[in-house]
């Protein structure tokens, strides 16, 4: 399965023989028009702001009395009368003082321009705001009309970019708020192939046939069958929902319209009902092909019992209704929508008719896990993998996880100098996506590293003494970046699918089995155990509320769970009596599995010490060589 995006193009604008079109650039006819746009402002910026800053920092800051003595000492030659200031010149400066309501100023100048006197003064009161009309004109005119215009400019340009990069649909102007915005791939375009999707056999057997009716329809209509409008692709984040869209428009050879739910929502009310037209409108000229939406439930949410009012989302999924219910299945319009949850989707979405086909992506089983490494794994150098082991430690990972786990054993190959991937690469690559990187440069005390050895080894004491247990795989005492000081691997030789109320005991026994060995070997409890103590009450509170293995209350539901793709929690559904109850019962079952644990290793504490003081040596050791140290078979520690 390959899980790699396909890069964004621009939108080839498929004709109807599916050829991009392609232009020459234009060549660059307005920088003689931006050059001259340029100059009037650079110009006007320097008439109004620039120059008469200059000026004025080259007068002199003086007081009124300093310029009546000027006056009368015939110093002056020049005076300016502003409103708010006196600019007067003498032979060596130009100086500036503020205006004083004095009515013998005329009378004082007139005097000292007398022709008794050496000379003359030349005064005028200057009329303020008397520019020129062109400067005005310019300035509230001409200015504020260029600005608008380049802005306008300026956001067409880029609508336009940002619709031609994104393969939209539109003209890029600046006026196309109703497009979609629909990324546009041409049946050349999509290399995706069932081949590249692994894991999902069911999923692509469904979808198989949609595809041969694409291609051969006349089989089909020749018995009165007609095309699935639409199918759901449902499953957990990662599963390759997206990825087999594109199979499927890859398959079939069609243009496949791919856009994101939250795409339609947009600000103004009436925006995501036209886009969705505009879409479907689309579509319909380009007919065979494929409309994928991905995350519906952005738009697709259920109508009822919903306190807010977003009138433009329901506006949106109304119109979605209207547009499914209005082509035939003969068209060869084949909508796919993919979500992780589907739960919260309307029922006027999910009826036959407009999704007729639900299609569930699950977590893939051994097999599926395996022919998904191999995928991956055709596309790096590898050599001898043990595709049974590696499949086996990745229990619950989805496809999206295997494909990091195979990137991050390449890394790590590269990292130490080797040429291929090995299993202990892919093994190694398990453990850091699960629990991080190792930190090899933790210093951990003596007194600490003891107790998180005895801590490790008790899980594996009491795994090792049940029947019904996963075999220990791996135990270590390398600190990881997830906070991990240690951990042990337990791996299943098979695939389950179904626990039994002993083996959901036996877990719960191994998981306090860290705990215990604290309390009886190293005479105290750390909070090293946090983890285990949440594992164990949860799994100890299903079996109560969920799975009916109580002895008090048998099979009754008490808790009510939320959606299961994302893990969003439960929900007790009884009395708070009751709650009480189960807390109490909750605590009843950690408290004899904890007893089981603790008979388990005071039985075996010579065989403890012997593994922890091996395990302290070594660091990590392996499920065989913890196996053979119980089986009184010490291995040799090599230096």
């Amino acid at each position: 399965m390959k899980y790699a995006e396909i890069p964004n193009k621009k939108d080839p604008n498929p004709t109807d023989n599916n050829k991009e079109k392609t232009s020459p650039q234009s060549p660059n006819n307005g920088s003689w028009l931006w050059g001259i746009i340029a100059a009037v402002v650079f110009l006007l910026l320097i008439n109004n702001f620039l120059a008469p800053a200059i000026t004025e920092r080259a007068m002199v800051q003086t007081d009124y009395g300093t310029f009546i003595s000027k006056v009368e000492q015939d110093s002056v030659k020049q005076v300016v009368i502003a409103n708010n200031q006196i600019i007067y010149t003498t032979d060596s400066c130009t100086y500036r003082t503020g205006s004083v309501d004095d009515p013998n100023l005329v009378d004082r100048l007139l005097a000292a321009g007398s022709p008794n006197k050496d000379g003359k003064i030349e005064f005028v009161k200057k009329i303020e705001n008397q520019r020129s009309p062109i400067i005005d004109f310019l300035m509230w005119w001409i200015l504020p009309g260029l600005i608008f215009w380049l802005l306008f400019r300026f956001m067409s340009s880029r609508m336009g970019r940002s619709a031609s990069e994104g393969g939209g649909l539109g003209f890029g102007n600046f006026m196309s708020f109703g497009q979609s915005g629909a990324k546009v791939y041409a049946d050349t375009d999509i290399k995706t192939r069932f081949a590249d999707v692994a894991g999902q056999d069911e999923a692509k057997a469904s979808l198989q046939e949609m595809v041969d009716f694409l291609h051969n329809p006349q089989k089909y209509t020749a018995l009165g069958a007609k095309l699935p409008k639409g199918a759901l692709l449902v499953g957990p984040p990662g599963t390759g929902k997206t990825l087999i869209a594109r199979a499927v428009a890859g398959e079939a050879n069609v243009p496949f319209f791919s856009m994101s739910g939250s795409e339609f929502v947009q600000m103004f009310v009436g925006m995501g009902a036209a886009k969705v037209r505009d879409l479907f409108s689309e579509a319909s000229k380009k007919a065979p092909c494929i409309i994928f939406i991905d995350e519906i439930d952005a738009i697709g949410k259920s109508r009822e019992g919903s306190f807010s009012n977003n009138d433009e989302r329901e506006q949106t999924l109304n119109q979605l209704l209207t547009e499914m219910d209005g082509f035939e299945g003969d068209k060869g319009v084949i909508i796919l929508a993919a979500t992780n949850r589907p739960d919260s989707l309307d029922k006027a979405l999910l009826r036959p008719g407009r999704f007729d086909r639900r299609i569930q992506m699950e977590l893939p089983d051994l097999e599926g896990r395996k022919a998904i490494i191999q995928v991956h794994l055709n596309h790096v150098k590898h050599s001898d993998i043990d595709l049974d082991v590696v499949g086996r430690a990745t229990a619950g990972s989805s496809g999206a996880d295997l494909a990091n786990i195979v990137n991050e054993a390449a890394l790590r190959a590269v990292r130490q100098g080797k040429d291929a991937i090995t299993t202990a690469d892919l093994e190694e690559s398990v453990e850091t996506v699960m629990a991080g990187e190792q930190r090899k440069n933790a210093v951990i005390s003596p007194a600490e590293k003891r107790i998180i050895a005895y801590h490790e080894v008790g899980h594996a004491m009491v795994a090792a003494a049940q029947t019904q247990s996963a075999p220990v795989h791996k135990i270590t005492i390398i600190p990881r970046t997830s906070g991990a000081l240690g951990y042990t691997m337990q791996v299943d030789e098979g695939e389950h699918y179904l626990y039994s109320r002993q083996e959901l005991l036996n877990k719960i026994a191994t998981l306090t089995g860290g705990r215990v060995a604290e309390e009886i070997i190293c005479n105290t409890c750390t909070t090293g155990a946090s983890n285990d103590i949440e594992q164990a009450t949860n799994l100890a509170r299903a079996m109560v509320t969920r799975y009916g293995m109580s002895d008090r209350y048998g099979m009754m539901a008490l808790e009510s769970q939320g959606n299961r793709y994302l893990d969003s929690g439960s929900r007790l559904a009884c009395s708070d009596n009751t709650a009480t109850d189960i807390d109490n019962e909750v605590r009843s079952i950690i408290a004899q599995a904890k007893d089981k644990a603790a008979a388990f290793i005071t039985e075996r504490m010579d065989q403890m010490h012997a593994v922890a003081e091996y395990l302290l040596e070594k660091e990590t050791i392996t499920g065989d060589e913890f196996m053979a140290i119980l089986n009184n078979g010490q291995p040799a520690i090599q230096a």
